[in-house]
């Protein structure tokens, strides 16, 4: 489903990046307020507004994926599909150097490589552009600033969800009235068509996350991993073959080593998890005297 993004967000056209990001934060909490009465985390939600660490964690997350959203419709629409790819197949490692900057974990030699070969991609893809790839970078940086503030707030996804678009919906609804006012709305005057699509926005957002988190307690966390490539690859998929975006050879050349650099990191992943898991059957086998 997030792979199929950049086919959805055109259709919600001629509406901009902004009016969309406005609507999909209104209607996204429409959706995830009706599941948190559905599934019983109204207590959660309680819980959360009255500790404020939490409530300011997740407002800076509102706030951060906010950025993400309106930056990757605005890409989407304005034939950037491919850049937009770029930015989550590079988000894993952007994650792991953040985790090494912000809260001084350790990366192991291999990540090292993935992280310097990744550097390399980036050059050869400003080189080839003729500027930064500022939509895939702010893409990557800001979902992992998104997933760090998540992880310190340590909330479950509907009620999490909830609480951040109930944050910004003030602020989505002063947009969409103010650009309404000012003759660049669309919501009026384009069809009952365009109006579904618009509420539609709510669904998209909360269904993929509701099968992610799903999946996150019934698979293990390295297929997750490997499974989150799909989205970018779909994404590439229809940049090139579908919107038929350029792809001269340095930047057929800038994503050969970004998934060089994915490879090395996934399979040192998996490498990793199988060793970790080794060590901690082999006492267990051992047998007592």
């Amino acid at each position: 489903m997030w792979g199929a993004f950049p086919l959805y967000f055109p259709l919600l056209e001629p509406a901009g990046a902004w009016e969309i990001l406005g609507h999909r934060i209104l209607w996204s909490l429409v959706v995830a307020g009706a599941l948190v009465v559905i599934v019983g985390r109204r207590a959660q939600v309680a819980a959360i507004l009255r500790d404020r660490r939490k409530l300011l964690l997740l407002a800076a997350a509102a706030a951060v994926i906010s950025i993400n959203w309106v930056t990757y419709i605005w890409g989407v629409n304005n034939g950037r599909i491919v850049e937009t790819s770029l930015g989550y197949f590079t988000n894993p490692l952007v994650t792991m150097l953040m985790g090494v900057l912000i809260l001084r974990e350790k990366m192991r030699k291999l990540q090292w490589v993935a992280l310097g070969i990744a550097f390399v991609a980036v050059v050869v893809l400003t080189l080839d552009y003729g500027r930064l790839p500022w939509v895939a970078l702010l893409l990557a940086f800001s979902f992992g600033t998104y997933g760090l503030l998540k992880k310190s707030a340590g909330v479950g996804p509907f009620e999490s969800l909830a609480v951040e678009t109930a944050v910004t919906a003030p602020f989505a609804l002063a947009l969409i009235v103010a650009l309404q006012v000012a003759g660049h709305g669309t919501l009026v005057g384009n069809g009952a068509l365009h109006v579904l699509l618009m509420i539609s926005l709510g669904v998209a957002t909360v269904v993929p996350l509701a099968c992610f988190g799903a999946a996150a307690i019934r698979v293990p966390m390295v297929t997750i991993g490997l499974l989150q490539y799909l989205a970018p690859i779909l994404q590439f998929a229809v940049g090139v073959f579908i919107a038929h975006e350029a792809m001269p050879p340095g930047r057929w050349a800038g994503f050969a080593i970004v998934w060089v650099a994915l490879v090395i990191f996934s399979a040192e992943a998996v490498h990793h998890r199988r060793k970790v898991l080794r060590e901690l059957v082999a006492p267990a086998a051992t047998p007592t005297a």
